[in-house]
């Protein structure tokens, strides 16, 4: 199993999982959409994507933003998407992702890594408090 930053050459693979990320979501699946969108992110460099893969099969990835915080003067990542494929759960891959977004944003001398997720989802939930996130219970978050 190897864990790196996605490139261009990762496309088919990360737009698959990011495809399925979405469908989680309850978004209509669009294969198209997905390639086209995650093909923008990198060539724009607008993201940092990270992916999990193991003989040749993409098993998950996060998709890191960069941010910035006025408070601190310093660099943020907003860790906007982590998926591990339905049939690759419960064998540590998301917290190889969390720890490889940490790892990164320490190597860029960021401050801070920020995520959300959906109330309902009591196991991300459970992943990222494992991790060492807590819940803000200081600022609120408009949708």
């Amino acid at each position: 199993m190897e864990i790196y930053q996605a490139t261009i050459a990762d496309l088919d693979g990360v737009s698959d999982l990011f495809n399925l990320y979405r469908v989680f979501y309850q978004q209509t699946s669009d294969i198209g959409g997905a390639k086209t969108y995650i093909k923008q992110r990198m060539e724009n460099k607008d993201s940092v994507i990270f992916v999990v893969k193991e003989d040749q099969q993409y098993l998950g990835f996060t998709q890191l933003y960069p941010a910035f915080s006025s408070i601190s003067m310093s660099k943020a990542w907003i860790l906007n998407d982590l998926y591990v494929d339905a049939e690759a759960r419960k064998r540590g891959i998301g917290e190889k992702l969390l720890h490889k977004a940490k790892e990164h944003a320490i190597e860029t001398e960021a401050n801070s890594i920020s995520l959300s997720t959906a109330p309902d989802n009591a196991s991300a939930q459970r992943l990222y408090e494992k991790n060492g996130y807590v819940r803000d219970s200081q600022f609120y978050l408009m949708n």
